[in-house]
């Protein structure tokens, strides 16, 4: 059993101060760790001491705030096994998955953020004026428990390397990892306060953070409902928040696809639809097909998923684990119990458990084809594996029905035409898709559009969100000429 009773505030464990919650292992059903949450007092504590660190780390230089990133990057390497097993365990991602995305992405992104803080420019010149890009503040980072270590780290990192101090608040459902991400700061000589860790409940920890009066920056992923809470009260305060929320992301495929376009695109649907068991607001979970192909796409979808078996997150074999709750899971057997009673057409699935898997919390990868776009599972975020088929007449209903959703995060097109693809991508109202599955460039941003969220992460964008640019009239060395 993994115990965490204490908050990490100002460089210093102080034992917190609310009730216990324990972690469950999401494929044995059964605590593996047990959590003391804090109160909002600790919360403000640990506002009050980010805000005494911010002066004299926002003074420390880029060069210097970037070799403490690169030395937490290489503390969490050092652990980097520990920390798969505790986020396999919490989340129920598969082993192999967890190793690079789960954990080997987020090491990376201290070395990246380091890296674009030093080639960033923070001063420009205007005639006589200096604008320089400064630090914003405190930073309330607000993280979900799909991604857990990862999220945090996409904020944290591009936040101290602006010059920012941040206090996190992860999700109580997964929140172990961010307990060893706290001891590599230290072991990484962080100065006291720069990183601060409060575990909690949204409507009491959360709450406190995005209110506080010493906090300038709130940023956030989590649901459309969350984000929208949060900027309601941080508008209060006037503090700038970036908000990764929920999405619905739709795989166009044009009817000058070959069949061999055909097959990568239902490979990669399927490959973003089982991603982390649907536990992505990332995720791709509704294909687009010409009304003509439907039948082609179906037979390639029922044979690729046999490619995905469902089984252990620490089996090797595994391509689809269990979601993170047993609350997660009953709500995605909900949508589809929904499905199937409304009379969609359901492909494959259903809302039994997988054969062999009646513990643990997995859900059966699911397929819904010829789905009216007005249903409530082609509308609405289930985040599990749950697909919906749509036909498509033509490009224009197909640009329909990809924006025929309050989401805008991310999406794909595919088609045989490469210029017809990039006119199509061009009118879907997302923050990024990809054409004919190319992947995306290092450094660019990620974040949606509609209610997607505001504000965007990684690279120079991501950074940018942590600066507030300031003019200095008059700060050259030449004279200002007098007028008159």
């Amino acid at each position: 059993m993994i115990e965490r009773d204490s908050a990490f505030i100002g460089g210093e464990w102080h034992e917190a101060d609310g009730a216990d919650v324990e972690v469950v292992d999401s494929t044995t059903e059964l605590p593996f760790g047990r959590v003391r949450l804090s109160t909002a007092k600790q919360a403000d504590e640990a506002v009050q001491a980010a805000a005494q660190a911010l002066p004299s780390w926002a003074a420390l230089g880029v060069d210097r705030r970037a070799g403490y990133l690169e030395a937490i990057s290489h503390q969490l390497a050092l652990r980097s096994d520990e920390l798969r097993e505790i986020i396999t365990r919490e989340v129920g991602t598969p082993s192999g998955l967890c190793r690079t995305l789960q954990v080997g992405l987020p090491i990376r992104l201290f070395r990246l953020a380091a890296d674009t803080a030093r080639a960033f420019h923070h001063e420009q010149r205007f005639d006589r004026t200096v604008v320089r890009f400064e630090p914003a503040g405190v930073v309330a980072c607000i993280t979900p428990w799909n991604f857990p270590l990862n999220q945090i780290a996409k904020k944290v990192a591009y936040a101290m390397a602006a010059g920012c101090t941040v206090v996190v608040k992860p999700s109580e459902i997964a929140p172990l990892d961010a307990y060893v991400l706290a001891e590599a700061t230290r072991e990484a000589g962080l100065p006291s306060g720069v990183f601060n860790l409060v575990s909690g409940t949204g409507p009491e920890i959360g709450e406190t953070l995005t209110t506080h009066p010493d906090v300038a920056v709130v940023s956030l992923t989590g649901s459309t409902r969350a984000g929208v809470r949060v900027a309601e009260l941080a508008a209060r305060g006037m503090k700038k928040t970036v908000l990764e929320l929920g999405g619905k992301g739709a795989s166009v495929i044009l009817a000058d696809a070959t069949p061999q376009v055909v097959s990568a695109a239902v490979e990669h649907a399927l490959e973003r639809y089982l991603h982390n068991s649907g536990q992505a607001c990332g995720a791709v979970t509704r294909l687009i097909v010409p009304r003509t192909r439907r039948a082609d796409v179906e037979r390639e979808l029922l044979e690729g998923l046999s490619r995905f078996p469902v089984g252990d997150p620490f089996d090797p074999a595994t391509e689809v684990g269990p979601l993170v709750s047993a609350t997660q899971r009953d709500r995605v057997r909900s949508y589809i119990e929904l499905g199937i009673s409304s009379g969609l057409n359901l492909l494959v699935g259903g809302s039994e458990p997988p054969a062999g898997h009646e513990t643990g919390y997995y859900v059966t990868p699911t397929i819904f084809s010829s789905v009216d776009p007005t249903s409530r599972l082609a509308q609405e975020e289930i985040f599990g594996p749950v697909l919906v088929v749509m036909e498509a007449d033509d490009d224009d209903h197909a640009v329909e029905l990809a924006n025929d959703t309050q989401y805008g995060l991310n999406g794909a097109v595919w088609g045989a035409d490469h210029d017809r693809c990039v006119e199509l991508a061009r009118r879907v109202q997302v923050g990024s898709i990809t054409v004919n599955g190319a992947g995306g460039g290092a450094g660019a941003p990620s974040g949606g559009l509609k209610m997607s969220g505001l504000g965007r992460e990684y690279g120079e964008f991501g950074y940018r969100e942590f600066l507030e640019p300031r003019s200095y009239h008059g700060a050259l060395t030449e004279p200002a000429i007098s007028e008159g």
